[in-house]
């Protein structure tokens, strides 16, 4: 999707609230508007229509409903902009609303207002899954379904949101790539699940607070690099790599988070467009993984696969096919302008049109929209006043410490507050506000930009050195950033990005910092007087070897787009008062990497070709920074307790593989039941700080069926004070965890040994018939 929303700063925001307070004592019942809700219980007519009893089941209801429209009525309701109607009191309502990171105003299903002029801006998601903390990935989809529940009770906002993305960031160039958990199928899934489960909070049977979609589906990761655009490209993928890196985090989103939607993208694969592939989206989505909820299509989906892929000859094959596919809802209008067509022409039956409208209402049964007033129903005491709530903005400030990765630490870390007079405060990221909140945002509570967290500290001097973050040679201003280095104690340099750089529709073609930053960077390193502490902010991994290697750079920090209270979480790790425990959750590349064409999806390298692979699973070549890595103000040390040497696979009597030698058996069947075993470690803080650590459980599984060199089985976020020891268990489930995804797509247990890591502990296990 790509839609701009109206952008303003936190001075304009806190002027539109102090306004609206002065205008009226009581705002919050003057200004307040009626949400949207079908079946008012004030309509005794309504009262009497089977889709408006709630005693009924929600496919009782939904086909009761089905039943009293016409087909010229029922196209009304495949688009995002549901049609009203009156006859049978259903209101006009927009399905796309966006809570990527925090309640958001792209999308046309929510707005602000003076009753609520913005809502917590958590940081963007590469950053959050940075923190490889499950309780936070759900806390955060807590409080934002928290506030877009009570937007919804005062008519600002929908229910249905179409969040989060978690597609793999394959490549580093990637415009999208920020929005994203990271390039890890294990890290993607855990955190779809956390922030699903968060945002929707099912506990109540089959309700929902609101309605969470996994997107892009599927294998989308290319969105206009050198004239190559995501509206037509094809994006030609294995089926090995699909189950293999692809589909894992779509399978946990549905299977384990049981999302109420997933969204196809607009990008053909193998030669199909997503929203037109009936394996993809009925065979898959809700065949195997049996979804209960709708699909939806990426906006304008359905068109660019007729006007732009001419994937069809008519519009009427465009709109057949794709609901004939398992294609629910089209976000844009060109189901409803040319399926009544489709049907007249045979092209397709009313009773397609009717499943997929169906699916459609289930998922509003289960939100209450057909309840009657949301005011009155669970989660109806959310208002306004629990909308930027102190915890809430907290929470935002705790997600970015925890994210937050410190690359490179040569002792200047953490800083005292104490000895420091006076810092410079330098480069074109550091004083960014809008910066830091990236894209599908929201209008946030407030900024802390990272001048003013510095500032609340120490004094500090502010020079920009570049006017924008494309710093080209005539933004360059050296001579007041190197003078302002060399008169102060401390020097932190904040560069990076923002959306001019990487964003939706706009991927790289450099990892290099953007223009004259690395001329900057270097500039002013050599003109410091004191320490000089580098900071990226970005989405994307850069090429920073010139920085890694300089003796002139104390320390390296990478903080993504860090949310509202970035400046703020930026002075936390710096001056100690929270101890740096984020891990990168991507492969920082060289800037020779770029010759790689970003159109190869090929997860697995090539030796007769040099193609290196992707990610750390694959990859082959050399690294800036490797994926997992972060330093501490601490050490940790780990030891294994306990965790076997052999597991024996108890294949049954007969089996091919008990007789001959087999690399590999299948991970699926009776021998796979309870096949399982922990592993348990001490983790200690053997340092002088208290803080968290992330223990990670990879694995490198045996040399078959081009599996990857390493792959992550679990981990886990401990908090430990000095000296305390704590112990961590992974429970390893067999087929499902050692497993690897064969040539065909099949999963197999592979037969052999297996290398546990944890830190630099390794432990051999062997699998065995």
């Amino acid at each position: 999707m790509a839609m701009a929303g109206p952008r303003f700063s936190a001075s304009a925001v806190l002027a539109v609230a102090v306004a609206a307070a002065l205008l009226c004592v009581n705002c919050n019942v003057a200004r307040a508007q009626t949400p949207v809700f079908a079946c008012d219980a004030s309509n005794a007519t309504l009262a009497g229509y089977g889709f408006c009893n709630r005693s009924a089941s929600a496919a009782a209801r939904a086909a009761d409903l089905v039943s009293r429209l016409t087909l010229g009525e029922k196209v009304g309701f495949l688009v995002d902009k549901q049609a009203a109607l009156p006859r049978l009191g259903i209101p006009l309502y927009e399905w796309w609303s966006e809570a990527l990171h925090g309640v958001s105003y792209v999308g046309p299903g929510t707005r602000f207002s003076p009753l609520v002029p913005a809502a917590t801006s958590f940081p963007q998601p590469i950053l959050t899954a940075a923190s490889f903390n499950v309780t936070l990935f759900r806390a955060i989809g807590e409080v934002v379904s928290n506030e877009a529940r009570a937007m919804h009770n005062v008519g600002l906002a929908g229910l249905t949101f179409w969040s989060p993305n978690i597609n793999i960031f394959r490549d580093p160039r990637w415009g999208r790539g920020q929005e994203t958990p990271g390039e890890d199928p294990l890290l993607a899934s855990k955190y779809a699940v956390g922030y699903v489960t968060g945002l929707q909070d099912a506990s109540s049977g089959d309700s929902l607070k609101v309605a969470a979609c996994c997107k892009h589906y599927t294998a989308y990761d290319v969105d206009n690099w050198n004239g190559v655009e995501r509206y037509t490209f094809n994006a030609v993928v294995s089926q090995q790599d699909l189950d293999d890196t692809f589909q894992p985090p779509f399978k946990s989103c549905v299977i384990d988070g049981n999302v109420a939607s997933v969204m196809c993208s607009y990008n053909q694969v193998n030669g199909k467009p997503t929203c037109a592939d009936e394996d993809l989206l009925s065979g898959v989505i809700r065949g195997d993984w049996k979804l209960n909820g709708y699909i939806s299509s990426d906006c304008d989906s359905v068109d660019v696969l007729y006007n732009n892929q001419h994937y069809t000859k008519t519009p009427e094959d465009a709109a057949a096919i794709s609901i004939k596919a398992g294609l629910d809802l089209n976000c844009g209008n060109f189901l409803a302008q040319h399926t009544v067509a489709a049907v007249q022409a045979g092209k397709l039956s009313e009773s397609d049109v009717d499943r997929a409208i169906t699916n459609n209402f289930i998922v509003l049964m289960r939100l209450g929209f057909f309840d009657g007033d949301p005011r009155k129903l669970p989660f109806g005491n959310l208002g306004p006043n629990d909308v930027c709530t102190s915890a809430n903005q907290e929470l935002a400030r705790e997600t970015a410490c925890q994210g937050i990765v410190l690359l490179e630490n040569k002792g200047a870390l953490p800083l005292s507050a104490k000895s420091i007079k006076s810092m410079a405060v330098i480069g074109p990221n550091a004083n960014a506000s809008f910066t830091m909140i990236g894209n599908y945002e929201g209008t946030p509570c407030k900024y802390t930009t990272p001048l003013q967290g510095l500032g609340a500290n120490v004094a500090t001097v502010y020079q920009p050195g570049c006017t924008n973050v494309g710093c080209s040679g005539n933004s360059l201003q050296l001579d007041a950033a190197t003078k302002a280095a060399a008169s102060a104690d401390v020097t932190v340099l904040v560069v990076g990005a923002d959306q001019s750089i990487e964003r939706e529709s706009l991927d790289r073609t450099s990892l290099l910092l953007p223009g004259q930053q690395p001329q900057l960077v270097s500039a002013v390193a050599n003109a410091s007087r004191g320490p000089c502490i580098l900071v990226i902010m970005s989405g994307g991994p850069f090429d920073i070897s010139f920085a890694k290697s300089s003796d002139k750079i104390s320390a390296i920090l990478w903080v993504g787009y860090p949310g509202e209270a970035g400046g703020a979480a930026l002075a936390d790790i710096l001056f100690g008062y929270h101890n740096p425990s984020g891990r990168l959750p991507v492969t920082w590349y060289p800037e020779s990497f770029t010759k790689v064409p970003m159109t190869d999806m090929r997860m697995r390298p090539d030796p007769s070709t040099g193609y290196p692979g992707r990610t750390y699973r694959f990859y082959t070549g050399d690294t800036v920074y490797a994926f997992g890595d972060g330093l501490s103000y601490t050490s940790f040390a780990h030891h294994l307790v306990s965790a076997p040497k052999q597991v024996a696979v108890p294949l049954a009597e007969g089996h091919t593989c008990l007789t001959e030698h087999c690399l590999s058996v299948e991970a699926e069947g009776g021998h796979c039941e309870n096949l399982a075993f922990d592993v348990h470690l001490r983790v200690r803080n053997a340092g002088k700080m208290g803080g968290r650590h992330t223990v990670f459980l990879f694995s490198s599984p045996p040399s078959v069926h081009n599996a990857p060199a390493k792959h992550l089985l679990g981990f886990e976020k401990v908090a430990l004070e000095p000296g305390q020891s704590g112990v961590v268990a992974f429970k390893v489930d067999v087929c499902k965890d050692l497993s690897v995804v064969d040539e065909l797509g099949n999963r197999k247990v592979a037969l052999g040994s297996h290398t546990l890591h944890v830190g630099d502990l390794k432990h051999t296990l062997n699998l065995r018939v």
